[in-house]
């Protein structure tokens, strides 16, 4: 029997990543601000433009230095491409970049809200997946990832600050809206991470998880916020390609291929967009279960068969794309 070696510290891992990123903000055409207090804000696409390739490193980034994202260019009306692998798929997906930690400051009208990604979740331990994962990482040095257009107010900062346990010089947190090169592409590299998100939602042992990769077709951002997150939702409900590769029962994996993909959720049919706004934009009204890519192939290491479900669903990426 293979012994599993202990996890490692992802907030070690990505900090050579966090230094080229601010090494490189001028050739990535970020932008770096360091406030009063010594916290660093880089700005991937709210006043600086950004691009493919800082969305690229900022996807990893959010990956805790444990996964690998290139860009791509195949056949097909949508040939850009994003190919997602890790070392450690539930480690570097549902340990760092999954969007977990939920930040908020104000109640009235124009109160910021975001979701938090990156290895910062590892040290603030604010969600109930870490008990799960049975994972607590210690570090002196984070970064939070925020899918946000405005930079946090001050006193939400000085709480991640205090959660995490950490100096104030020793934060960066990383802006990428919706609507920017980079933030589309921090998004869509997220089809490996539905895709585990789904396995922990469907009750699958996730220590059953070996490996794992993804794909998924890189679309445009729109103008607006609604219609750019409805084409990065899109890219992996109906584009986005996952393998798993697992230590289970051919039963076990044939029917954990059958309940992941996004077609077994009862809302599937339609783009994101008008999903959302027939739930009169409420997002807790759509069904969980249909947050998944299109197509999965699972392969199970005890008896090296493979089961398949799903197909990309290329006439509903055109009405998202288009």
């Amino acid at each position: 029997m293979q012994t599993k070696p202990a996890w490692p510290s992802i907030n070690l891992l990505v900090q050579p990543l966090i230094e080229n990123l601010k090494r490189d903000v001028g050739a990535l055409r970020l932008s770096q601000t360091i406030l009063a207090n010594g916290t660093t804000i880089i700005d991937g696409g709210i006043n600086a433009q950004g691009g493919l390739e800082a969305g690229r490193r900022i996807a990893e980034i959010c990956m805790g230095g444990l996964g690998h994202i290139a860009l791509t260019m195949g056949a097909g009306k949508w040939p850009l491409s994003l190919h997602v692998h890790a070392a450690n798929p539930v480690l570097a997906c549902l340990g760092s970049q999954y969007a977990g930690w939920s930040l908020s400051h104000g109640e009235r009208e124009g109160a910021f809200r975001a979701l938090g990604s990156g290895p910062a979740r590892a040290l603030a331990q604010k969600e109930k997946l870490f008990e799960k994962l049975n994972y607590r990482d210690s570090a002196a040095s984070t970064v939070l990832v925020l899918e946000v257009a405005q930079v946090p107010p001050p006193a939400l900062i000085e709480k991640i600050i205090d959660d995490c346990n950490i100096a104030a010089n020793q934060l960066t947190i990383i802006l990428t809206p919706t609507q920017s090169l980079a933030g589309m592409v921090q998004i869509v590299a997220r089809v490996l991470e539905v895709a585990l998100h789904k396995v922990h939602a469907l009750g699958f042992p996730l220590e059953q998880i070996v490996d794992g990769v993804g794909t998924a077709p890189l679309p445009s951002p729109a103008m607006d916020f609604l219609t750019s997150m409805g084409r990065s939702n899109d890219a992996i409900l109906f584009g986005g390609r996952v393998q798993l590769f697992v230590d289970c029962g051919d039963d076990e994996a044939e029917q954990l291929a059958q309940q992941l993909p996004s077609s077994s959720s009862r809302d599937y049919g339609k783009s994101f967009g008008q999903i959302f706004k027939e739930v009169n934009y409420d997002f807790y009204k759509i069904d969980p279960m249909l947050f998944a890519p299109a197509q999965v192939i699972v392969s199970t290491l005890k008896s090296g068969k493979t089961f398949r479900a799903g197909n990309v669903n290329e006439d509903l990426l055109d009405t998202s794309f288009s």
